[in-house]
């Protein structure tokens, strides 16, 4: 067993690219290593922003032999009636440069066929290891690769060196100009010229003397580490960021972090637009004091030592400066006239060419927001019309074309600066959320109505005009606006008939005649939403075949499927799951292609089948009355008393008798029961 280290020098790779880059590397060696027959012991990628590194600790140093089984025509085929080879079996011997007599016939599901048996001896390691290695560089994926110079290989940056060991030699590869050979390159700035390589373990110390710290968790540790201690120092504490901690983890090798100031005037601005300033124009981490307000400070974090650190903070304040003026400037010019004013050049953006300006959209969110507020009675008529008139005004603001992540917390501030109630700028920004999984949900009942219309208003009027989702192509974010809406309902307990409310947001496209019907837009958009509430209960523990069994119900009311789903559940682990079971399964099984639930009871004539036609009706009315308020488990309970009743039916009676009119009735009395406790959901989907 030897060590195997491969190391890609490129240029800069863009951070965004290095957490998949690094998922690839892993797999994809993986995958390769385990289809050259390569046993290993592990598998580890580290990278910076200029190397990609595979660590195989434990190769082997040969592959694993492997018997080979090539199936060749029938027995029947391959030799005659006399015994002897036909031309299909001399020339499939041929074919596997074997003689007739040295195959073998193996029978597969009954029939027998001629196989040729053969062990491939395995190579070397050291012999196999350049192709695959090479083919591994030219296979990793990127979101965006590219060409260099004259060259053909296309990768996320130009290549600039090659380092391979297997043990303590090197191996030979070359991806167009550029040959393997044991050197590596430190830090661009700290570090001169190659460094030669010893061995893989020389490797590790090596860039640890030339200022690269190879592992991106030990790198983003440190960094953290530092900027907590940056932040603690100037009595504050750090933005807990974990995207921005493991982007900058990736754009440096050596990190060394330092606090920096910016003037307290500038905290008149609100604080999300300082920290996205920060956080996304600069990579920097905003500083809180430990009440939670905004310090005019950061933490930048310096791809180096703490060399002439006091020039390098100078500098990093000025470029800051500069992006904090842009902001109060913008802060200012924008808070000059009120939202509603704003709001007066919407209908000269375009929202879409065939659904119109977002006055459009407006008017049309107008009507859905008192729509939806008043089916969950929430809010007023008069504060819904004015939220949807003004929520997407700030979409003309200078500080939104700046920021457009800003969108709605900025229509918050500048609606609440200019006076208007706390609920309806709280719903200019609630409209827009959830923004993302874990994202928070809209909190006020003009927001959730706001909310809930906006999302409703982008999935209908998408596929109303032919827009849906296909694949991984999903431009519009249709399939998040449709969690967006699982979400509220679920975690707003909200009572919806989303049909009802598809519809009415339908109604409102009227004026651009939608080649989609209003039945059929209905009951995809329906469709749609409900396929995304069954991930949604997937990944909250809820098993496939109970949240199948409850769609299998025409139901609309998303909460209502959550009930059911947890009822059944819950139901699968309970003492009374075998006796309605058996009631359950006895009644559908046998029933199953009779079409009428009618019971002619003037033909019953078994005590057997009238006690259980009595027993059932008397408990039908308590099961319905279950059903209608909605509780399940105490409906499924009910009906799982019925199994003595139902046992001593099937033990005194026949029901495909030759009698018609009896027969009718038996079949009718187990469809009803069957029906009602279909109710619920469809048990037949249950597995066990």
């Amino acid at each position: 067993m030897q060590d195997l280290l491969l190391e890609i020098g490129v240029e800069e790779i863009p951070s965004a690219y290095m957490p998949g880059a690094l998922q690839a590397l892993a797999d994809l060696a993986g995958q390769k290593i385990n289809e050259a027959r390569l046993p290993y012991s592990k598998i580890t990628v580290y990278g910076t922003p200029r190397r990609l590194v595979l660590f195989v600790q434990g190769l082997a140093e040969a592959q694993e032999d492997a018997a080979i089984e090539n199936r060749g025509p029938k027995k029947s085929i391959a030799i005659d009636p006399q015994g002897q080879p036909t031309k299909a079996g001399l020339g499939f011997a041929r074919g596997q440069g074997m003689d007739f007599s040295e195959l073998v016939i193996q029978g597969v599901e009954g029939i027998e066929y001629l196989f040729a048996l053969k062990r491939d001896k395995g190579k070397e390691s050291r012999k196999l290891l350049p192709d695959l290695l090479q083919s591994l560089i030219q296979a990793l994926p990127f979101p965006k690769s590219m060409r260099w110079a004259y060259f053909n290989t296309r990768f996320a940056r130009p290549i600039r060196w090659l380092l391979a060991l297997y043990g303590d030699q090197p191996l030979d590869l070359q991806i167009e100009n550029i040959k393997s050979s044991p050197v590596t390159y430190g830090h661009r700035f700290l570090s001169n010229g190659p460094q030669p390589v010893k061995d893989i373990q020389h490797y590790f110390a090596l860039l640890e003397e030339h200022f690269v710290i190879l592992d991106q968790d030990r790198r983003q540790a440190l960094i953290w580490d530092q900027v907590r201690q940056a932040a603690a120092a100037a009595g504050g504490e750090p933005m807990e960021n974990p995207d921005l901690l493991e982007e900058v983890a990736f754009l440096v090798e050596y990190p060394t972090a330092f606090y920096g100031a910016f003037s307290s005037s500038y905290l008149t601005v609100p604080p999300e637009v300082l920290t996205t300033s920060m956080i996304e124009h600069q990579r920097y981490f905003p500083v809180f004091s430990p009440e939670g307000h905004l310090l005019p400070g950061f933490i930048a974090v310096r791809n180096g030592t703490d060399y002439n650190l006091d020039e390098v903070r100078a500098g990093n304040q000025r470029v800051l400066k500069a992006r904090l003026e842009d902001a109060l400037f913008f802060w200012n010019e924008d808070t000059k006239e009120p939202l509603e004013q704003m709001a007066g050049g919407l209908k000269n953006v375009l929202f879409h060419e065939r659904l119109g300006s977002l006055q459009d959209k407006v008017e049309r969110l107008k009507k859905l927001a008192v729509f939806l507020g008043a089916t969950m009675g929430m809010s007023d008529k008069n504060r819904l019309e004015r939220a949807a008139g003004l929520c997407k005004a700030d979409l003309l603001s200078a500080m939104v074309y700046e920021f457009p992540e800003l969108q709605g917390i900025m229509g918050r501030y500048y609606a609440l600066q200019h006076g208007e109630e706390t609920e309806l700028a709280e719903a200019i920004l609630e409209h827009y959320l959830p923004r993302f999984a874990a994202d928070e949900l809209p909190a006020t009942g003009t927001g959730i109505s706001l909310s809930l219309a906006e999302k409703l208003d982008n999935l209908v009027g998408c596929f109303a005009i032919g827009i849906k989702p296909s694949g991984s192509q999903d431009p519009y974010a249709l399939r998040r606006q449709a969690l967006g809406i699982v979400n509220i309902i679920l975690g707003r307990s909200l009572d919806l008939d989303l049909k009802e409310c598809i519809a009415a947001a339908y109604d409102n496209f009227s004026a651009i005649q939608p080649e989609n019907s209003r039945e059929d837009t209905t009951r995809e958009v329906l469709d749609f939403i409900l396929q995304r509430l069954r991930g949604v209960l997937l990944d909250r523990g809820f098993s496939y075949d109970v949240i199948d069994a409850v769609l299998q119900r025409a139901l609309r009311d998303v909460r209502d499927v959550y009930v059911r789903v947890k009822t059944v559940q819950d139901f699968k682990q309970s003492t009374r799951l075998q006796d309605f079971m058996v009631v359950y399964n006895r009644a559908h099984n046998l029933s199953r292609k009779w079409e009428s639930p009618l019971i002619d009871e003037t033909v019953l004539e078994d005590p057997s089948e009238i006690e259980l036609n009595r027993t059932f009706q008397s408990l039908k009315k308590d099961v319905t009355d279950s059903l209608d308020k909605a509780l399940y488990s105490q409906a499924l309970e009910k009906l799982s008393t019925l199994r003595p009743a139902v046992d001593l039916f099937f033990n005194s009676v026949m029901v495909m008798v030759e009698n018609q009119e009896l027969k009718a009735a038996r079949l009718g009395l187990l469809k009803s029961i069957a029906e009602l406790c279909n109710q619920v959901a469809d048990f037949g989907k249950l597995v066990f």
